[in-house]
C-alpha cells in the first residue's frame, strides 16, 4: 500500500488513459465478429433460398449449446496460456460413466446425469494437477488424457453404444418458439462465466496468470489453485455437453466428441482469445461459436461435400490465428 501511494501521480494516469483505448478495441472486436457473422448469413441466404428461416436458426441453436459451454471452458484454460485437447474424450468418458450409473446400477437420471459430471470434473482435475505439479506443457499433458479417456470411455461401454431412454431428453425438447432448455443453460454458462471473468478477483487472477504468471507468484498469489481449478472447470463442461448430447440421441456414445476440440478450439480462437495467453471474452467466444456453426449449416444447405468443409473450416481456423498473430504484434509494438 506504501509503495502505492507513493508513485506519481503522472504514474497513475496510463491505467486510467488506457480504460477507452480497451473500450474501443473491445468494442471494434465486437464489431469485426458481427460483421463476419453477418456477412456469412447474406452469402448464405444468397446461395440458399432455404437459409434465411426460422427453423434454419432455431436448429442451430438447439445444436451448439455442448459446443458453447465446451468453448467457454477453453476461454478459460486460453487464457491462462494453457490448452485442453482432451475435451472430446472427456465429453465421451462423462457420457460413458452416466451410461453406467443409469443402465448398470439402475440409478435415476439426475444422480447418473451429477455423476458422469463428476466424473468428466474430476478428469480435468488430473489433466490439471499433473500439469501443474511436474510442469509439463498442457498441450502433452492433456494428449496423453485424450487417449486414456477415450480408452476408459470403450471399456466402460463395452465399445458400444449404450441406449439410454429418454430420461434426459427434457433438456434439448424445445419449451418455446422451438428453444431448448440446453441452449438457455449455454446462454446462463455463458453469462455467469463473463461476469466471472471480468468482475470477480477469481478472474483477473487468471488474466494476470496468462499476461505474467512470475508476477503474479510475486504479488504472493499462489496460481497453482487457480490453474487446476481452470482444468476442472473445463472438465465440469465437458460433462455438461455430455448430458446434452445423450438428451438428443437418448445413448451415449464412446465415439462422441470425436474431433470436438478442433472445433471448441476454433470458435475461442475466431473469438479473439489469445493463443498466448491473457487475453479473451467468453462473449466473443459465443460469436465465435456462432460463426462456426452458421458456416456449417450454410455449406451443408448449400451441398457442399465433407472435404469442402473441411477445407473451408481449416481455412478460417488459420486465418484466425493469423490474425490473432498480427494483433499480438501490434500491442508488442
Amino acid at each position: 500500500m506504501t509503495a502505492q501511494t507513493s508513485l506519481p501521480t503522472a504514474q497513475k494516469e496510463p491505467p486510467e488513459q488506457a480504460k477507452p483505448a480497451r473500450v474501443r478495441s473491445a468494442f471494434s472486436s465486437y464489431l469485426g465478429l458481427i460483421g463476419a457473422l453477418g456477412g456469412m448469413i447474406v452469402l448464405f441466404s444468397i446461395l440458399s433460398s432455404h437459409f434465411l428461416t426460422y427453423d434454419t436458426f432455431s436448429t442451430i441453436a438447439n445444436q451448439i449449446p455442448d459446443l458453447v459451454v465446451m468453448s467457454v471452458g477453453m476461454t478459460f484454460v486460453l487464457i491462462i496460456a494453457g490448452i485442453d485437447l482432451s475435451v472430446g474424450s472427456v465429453l465421451a468418458l462423462g457420457a460413458a460413466i452416466t451410461s453406467v450409473a443409469a443402465l448398470q446400477w439402475h440409478w435415476p437420471a439426475i444422480p447418473s446425469a451429477l455423476l458422469g459430471m463428476a466424473g468428466a470434473m474430476l478428469t480435468g482435475c488430473i489433466t490439471g494437477a499433473i500439469t501443474v505439479a511436474w510442469r509439463i506443457p498442457s498441450f502433452i499433458v492433456s494428449l496423453g488424457v485424450l487417449e486414456a479417456a477415450r480408452g476408459l470411455a470403450y471399456q466402460l461401454t463395452n465399445s458400444r453404444t449404450a441406449y439410454i431412454g429418454d430420461s434426459l431428453d427434457f433438456l434439448s425438447n424445445p419449451i418455446a418458439f422451438g428453444i431448448s432448455p440446453a441452449f438457455l443453460i449455454a446462454i446462463a454458462v455463458m453469462i455467469l462465466a463473463q461476469w466471472v471473468l471480468t468482475r470477480t478477483v477469481f478472474g483477473r487472477y487468471l488474466i494476470g496468470i496468462g499476461t505474467n504468471e512470475e508476477a503474479v507468484r510475486l504479488a504472493g498469489v499462489n496460481t497453482r489453485p487457480y490453474k487446476v481449478a481452470v482444468f476442472a472447470l473445463m472438465g465440469l463442461l465437458s460433462g455438461l455437453a455430455a448430458l446434452f448430447q445423450i438428451s438428443r440421441l437418448e445413448a451415449a456414445d464412446p465415439n462422441a466428441g470425436d474431433g470436438i476440440e478442433l472445433q471448441v478450439i476454433a470458435a475461442v480462437v475466431i473469438g479473439g482469445t489469445s493463443l498466448m495467453g491473457g487475453r479473451g471474452s467468453v462473449t466473443s467466444t459465443f460469436f465465435g461459436v456462432l460463426i462456426i456453426s452458421v458456416l456449417a449449416a450454410g455449406l451443408a444447405q448449400i451441398g457442399a461435400t465433407e472435404p469442402t468443409k473441411r477445407i473451408i473450416t481449416g481455412a478460417v481456423i488459420v486465418i484466425a490465428v493469423v490474425l490473432d498473430t498480427y494483433r499480438s504484434r501490434r500491442r508488442a509494438a
